[in-house]
């Protein structure tokens, strides 16, 4: 019997993002580094840290067998429910950047928001695999999910974290969609969600600052529009070739820590447009590679699960980029391979081994 392989495009797309992130790491935190550690390779040497581990959990979780998730979904659920209320805990979670959403751990900090994106991919990917004659009737066959899904976005806006919930609500929408909810759903939904977003900003004034800032960053150029006018001011010299490796002018302390949501816009000011059209191409052969993955597979939940994992990358490098070059507020949202970030980037490959994994049998 021939053995079965996994999708080497697939692995090799997203080797390639991770070692070129490093490199965009080390370019665009160098200086900051140099000047807060006196070690400009501070950031490079965490993050490959977090490369090394999460190369090694997503080879190791390629080769789990994608059924496991299916039998131990209500586990995996259970425990980062519980990991998502100690982090609330002040003792237990620890604040950064005036979030509660962290387990500090040493010089290191782990999100349990991230792996909470897994989880409730993986009780999606089973409900829809069981439940799918009833989404028709979106009262009998939707209405459950979603007391789940805000069960634990409620969690996350309360540390808060709007950037990861939104990205978990629209990957399971996202899933509730392939699987053939009728779209007056969404329609409704999508009114709904308009009030709760009003809410969320009437409840919390900064994000109003943030939307501010976002239909006129100049209004505020030193406050809350000084991030984005500082992302558009590197993206605008890059031309089409870049100013060069290492030659990037707003990593000078002018973009605040660029090595974490605004890393694009680095790679925009030294590679230029030839540079985002090579790491757009590597990602769109991420997504290819994913929703091929889901299409040829024949079991239903290997089919949501691939679907469910591929959609959050791709929610999540779209929203980044939009928040780059000023489409959307700010949300503080990584780019998933490449930015600075342990959680972020141990997620995303934990992701792809999921998905290599089912497509030995696509």
């Amino acid at each position: 019997m021939k053995k079965k392989k996994w999708d080497k495009v697939l692995f090799i797309a997203v080797l390639f993002l991770v070692l070129f992130g490093l490199v965009m790491i080390y370019s665009s935190s160098s200086i900051w580094a140099e000047y807060k550690f006196n070690d400009a390779f501070r950031y490079v040497k965490s993050q490959l840290l977090f490369i090394v581990i999460g190369i090694i959990l997503m080879i190791s979780v390629a080769k789990i067998d994608y059924t496991w998730y299916y039998k131990k979904t209500n586990v995996i659920l259970g425990v980062c429910l519980l990991l998502l209320v100690l982090v609330l805990i002040p003792g237990i979670g620890s604040v950064r950047n005036g979030s509660r959403s962290w387990f500090g751990i040493g010089s290191f900090g782990v999100q349990p928001s991230e792996f909470a994106k897994l989880s409730l991919i993986i009780f999606t990917a089973k409900y829809l695999s069981k439940s799918n004659k009833f989404l028709k009737n979106w009262r009998v066959g939707v209405l459950p999910i979603l007391g789940v899904l805000f069960l634990i976005f409620g969690l996350i806006m309360l540390q808060p974290d709007f950037g990861t919930g939104m990205i978990i609500v629209l990957s399971i929408l996202a899933m509730l969609y392939i699987a053939g909810v009728n779209m007056k759903f969404f329609f409704v939904l999508g009114a709904l969600g308009v009030i709760g977003i009003v809410v969320l900003i009437a409840i919390a004034p900064y994000r109003m600052d943030r939307i501010t800032s976002f239909i006129n960053p100049w209004s505020d150029p030193l406050g809350t529009g000084f991030q984005i006018i500082q992302s558009l001011y590197a993206i605008g010299p890059g031309g089409l070739l870049g100013m060069g490796f290492l030659n990037s002018r707003q990593k000078h302390f002018y973009l605040p820590e660029p090595q974490t949501d605004f890393i694009f816009s680095i790679i925009s000011e030294e590679f230029g447009v030839l540079g985002v059209l090579i790491v757009s191409a590597f990602f769109l052969i991420v997504l290819w590679r994913g929703i091929r993955t889901a299409l040829n597979t024949k079991d239903a939940f290997a089919k949501y699960l691939a679907f469910g994992m591929t959609f959050q990358i791709l929610i999540q490098t779209v929203m980044n980029l939009m928040v780059v070059i000023g489409l959307i507020p700010v949300t503080g949202v990584t780019l998933p391979f490449l930015s600075y970030g342990g959680s972020s980037l141990l997620v995303s490959l934990i992701s792809v081994g999921i998905i290599l994994n089912i497509s030995k049998d696509s």
